[in-house]
């Protein structure tokens, strides 16, 4: 393997016998690994050479260990410094950490514990990198479609989303499934000033109650079963940038408490830990629920919300911004499409206009993408892989003119008007029983007759 391709190690320690222990068991025809007894050494070797890991020791001839840690980040911020050091303590730790360090070792230890921790600084490197691309394509992809959507109503959406921007404010982003909400999260985060590769997302419903704790706030070594090692959670990673919290409604209530403190004090405790480490994370929060039914079901904290809620986006469902839908097909289709002459013809253009989207952008894209595949391009009819359940929109006014025998009766139009409502205030049984004119008990009861209660939400 080409010398260029491998990964370097430095180490700065003034005893010869660490360095060499050192370099015996990390140097392979993977990695090189370099040794400097004094700081201004290893600071030179810095500038010269692209250093993956420093092992830094804390007493050093001509300075101390914590005082390089800015300049060795400076020549380059995905270096990974491990602080080694035979005066261990407390302050010692947390200046290391503030400084920079990405672990902490106590003189003596085992060259074993010194192997894995190196093993792990080079694995939160390679996620890291895995990261930064991810987001890179995501940013494109987020920068195309919210240009391509932003069209009458979602006009609304994009001012908003330049206003969070602005701000490093709790933003609450709610809507339907599919509307594309992540995508207005990652619109306002690369919009903002804050570093782009700091950019973490995590389903609060994707977890057990046992464990997302940990996954948000990390965990000391021993502090369950399991936790053989100190583990940093999603807020550490996503320090100085941006942390999505996806499904937010579904965090558990104790739990809720719990993010309120970090969002007003701005800092965290591992789970099993003594000590508080201050963080600087801007949150996104992502509802697809009612937050304030949740809130009137005792399944949600208002305090929380309040917080959240500080710049309110709300996205709205595919079918209430149809005029969108052209310029979405024309996007998903050059964007997947083999042929670069494949296009909708208009009469199935007013078929997809006509359907009313239960599942929104996201079901527009993926029946797009279901006839590129079992159909000939030339010949898209998407259409035909609706789901005829919701097929093309039906009104109360059309059955009538269909003929008596559709004459539907006044108890089946109070049902569609009254789903209609639900659905175009998102589910709100407060808003809907203001637009329909009568009193919130009785919305519930006709909802509950009418078995309306999934409507909207």
């Amino acid at each position: 393997m080409n010398n260029f391709s491998k990964r370097k190690i430095l180490v700065i320690d003034d005893n010869n016998i660490f360095c060499e222990s050192v370099y015996d068991i990390l140097h392979d025809e993977l990695t090189d690994v370099l040794t400097a007894n004094t700081g201004k050494e290893g600071l030179k070797i810095c500038q010269d050479e692209k250093i993956d890991i420093v092992i830094l020791d804390q007493k050093l001839p001509d300075t101390e260990g914590v005082s390089i840690c800015p300049f060795i980040l400076e020549q380059n911020d995905q270096t990974k410094i491990i602080f080694v050091t035979a005066y261990p303590s407390f302050d010692n730790a947390v200046e290391a950490i503030k400084v920079g360090a990405h672990d902490y070792l106590s003189k003596p230890f085992e060259m074993a514990e010194l192997e894995l921790a190196v093993k792990q600084a080079f694995r939160t490197q390679d996620l890291e990198k895995t990261e930064q691309i991810q987001i890179y394509h995501d940013n494109k992809k987020s920068e195309e479609i919210g240009f391509i959507a932003g069209q009458g109503i979602f006009e609304e959406v994009l001012r908003m989303t330049d206003l969070a921007a602005t701000s490093d404010a709790p933003v609450l982003i709610t809507g339907e499934t599919g509307t594309g909400k992540n995508v207005v999260a990652r619109a306002i985060h690369y919009k903002s000033n804050l570093p782009k590769k700091l950019f973490f997302t995590t389903n609060c419903a994707a977890f057990p109650e046992s464990l997302i704790e940990a996954e948000l706030f990390g965990s000391e070594k021993g502090a369950f079963t399991g936790a053989t090692s100190l583990r940093r959670g999603i807020f550490e990673l996503a320090d100085g940038g941006t942390l999505v919290l996806d499904e937010i409604g579904s965090m558990p209530i104790h739990l809720q408490s719990k993010l309120l403190g970090v969002l007003e004090e701005k800092r965290i405790r591992r789970v099993g830990g003594e000590s508080f480490k201050p963080i600087n994370v801007r949150i996104i929060a992502i509802s697809n629920i009612d937050l304030e039914e949740a809130i009137r079901n005792k399944t949600f904290r208002d305090d929380l919300f309040y917080r959240l809620s500080v710049i309110h986006i709300h996205v709205p469902p595919l079918r209430e911004r149809k005029q969108d839908i052209p310029k979405l097909c024309d996007y998903f289709i050059r964007a997947m499409a083999k042929n670069p002459k494949t296009k909708l013809a208009d009469s199935e253009l007013i078929r997809l206009l006509e359907y009313q989207w239960p599942g929104n952008v996201r079901e527009l894209k993926n029946v797009i993408e279901r006839a590129l595949i079992v159909q000939q391009e030339h010949s898209l009819q998407p259409s035909l892989l609706l789901k005829s359940s919701h097929n093309l929109s039906s009104t109360p006014t059309n059955n009538l003119d269909n003929g008596k025998n559709n004459i539907l009766t006044l108890e089946n139009m109070e049902k569609q008007h009254i789903e209609k409502a639900l659905i175009k205030c998102s589910g709100n049984y407060t808003q809907t029983a203001k637009a329909l004119g009568i009193s919130l008990s009785t919305l519930k009861r006709k909802v509950k007759n009418y078995n309306l209660a999934h409507v909207g939400k």
